[in-house]
């Protein structure tokens, strides 16, 4: 068998036979059937244009990378841990985004339930994004000051811890007391779709669902602003003026980095190397956690956020401390402030 780690973060068990995995089992974990106009899921088919997927002697079997490549997917392996693991490619990603649309956001929180982005269409939203290995952790109060100011104007903050295991949250969740909706997202699918690769960054999505800015690094609060050197009222009053007349500040019009497909790859590298962690095989993690680092040397959600995963120091350790200052002397890359 062959644990399939989706774009969702969701695994899956899929029989696999010679190299090939089984159509029916690829099927019902990701939804695309095999048929003579392509690969289709509800009304939407992908042409194969002579693409050949399947098995030459079995069409029930299913070549994973080719069919991944037909459909817009980088898939990552470990063939002797049986894992694999799949991220949209960097065109692929381009192309649901070119719209301008807020993506479709549904998670869990701590205790498991569902909560979701989505549900707060219709009105001005922020998607804050944080971690237990980020300061920020101390932040939700701070937020919820924000979402009790502005409430009453419209605005409707959702929260978003970038962790490994929802345990790893709660305690900030707990001392945090916040009302507005926090979801926990193991398998980083909101750093994936939202372009996240620091924390604490924010999206600000309008009443009709288009980003109208992207991600930007904006703290809840002043605890750690020696080290962030951003103010938070910088951002705050930032909002304030969206929320209540809809000027929109300088950093909404700067146009969201473009990913790389390395940069997506290394997705796919750490949600392999997260499933491993949780099921045991540390040294395996390791191994995959290291070329996720090395395809996004500068996404913090994979190089702070897996020191994290493997039991690491993510705040004074030798590895921590290493990055940040290759990270603070190259000029602080992909830390964009709210101006």
């Amino acid at each position: 068998m062959l644990t399939l780690i989706d774009v969702d973060g969701r695994a899956h068990e899929v029989a696999l036979r010679g190299g090939y995995v089984d159509g029916a089992d690829l099927a019902a974990a990701t939804g695309w059937t095999l048929k003579p106009v392509g690969l289709c899921r509800g009304d939407v088919c992908v042409p194969l244009l002579g693409r050949a997927v399947a098995h030459p002697d079995d069409g029930t079997r299913i070549d994973l990378d080719r069919w991944a490549g037909a459909l817009g997917l980088l898939v990552a392996h470990d063939e002797a841990e049986s894992v694999a693991a799949l991220a949209p490619s960097a065109e692929s990603r381009h192309r649901d985004l070119v719209d301008g649309k807020a993506p479709s956001l549904t998670l869990v929180d701590v205790d498991g339930n569902r909560v979701s982005f989505d549900d707060l269409s219709g009105s001005k939203r922020v998607l804050v994004t944080w971690a237990s290995w980020c300061g920020c952790r101390h932040e939700l109060a701070g937020w919820q000051r924000v979402q009790d100011e502005l409430a009453d104007s419209g605005l409707r903050l959702f929260s978003v811890a970038l962790d490994n295991d929802p345990e790893d949250s709660r305690p900030w969740i707990e001392a945090g007391h916040p009302t507005y909706p926090v979801a926990v997202d193991a398998a980083h699918v909101t750093a994936e779709r939202y372009g996240i690769t620091n924390v604490p960054s924010v999206v600000w999505v309008d009443e009709d669902d288009n980003i109208v800015k992207p991600p930007t690094i904006a703290p809840g609060d002043d605890q750690f602003v020696e080290f962030t050197k951003i103010p938070s009222e910088q951002h705050h009053e930032a909002l304030r003026r969206w929320v209540r007349n809809g000027e929109l500040p300088d950093s909404a019009h700067v146009a969201a980095a473009e990913r790389t497909d390395d940069e997506q790859r290394a997705l796919a590298e750490r949600r392999i190397a997260a499933h491993l962690q949780r099921i045991g095989r540390t040294d395996a993690a390791k191994t995959h956690l290291a070329a996720a680092q090395a395809l996004a040397p500068w996404d913090w959600t994979v190089r702070r956020g897996g020191i994290a995963m493997t039991g690491g120091d993510p705040f004074l350790g030798e590895e921590f401390t290493s990055f940040w200052e290759d990270w603070d002397a190259s000029g602080r890359p992909g830390y964009t402030p709210t101006t």
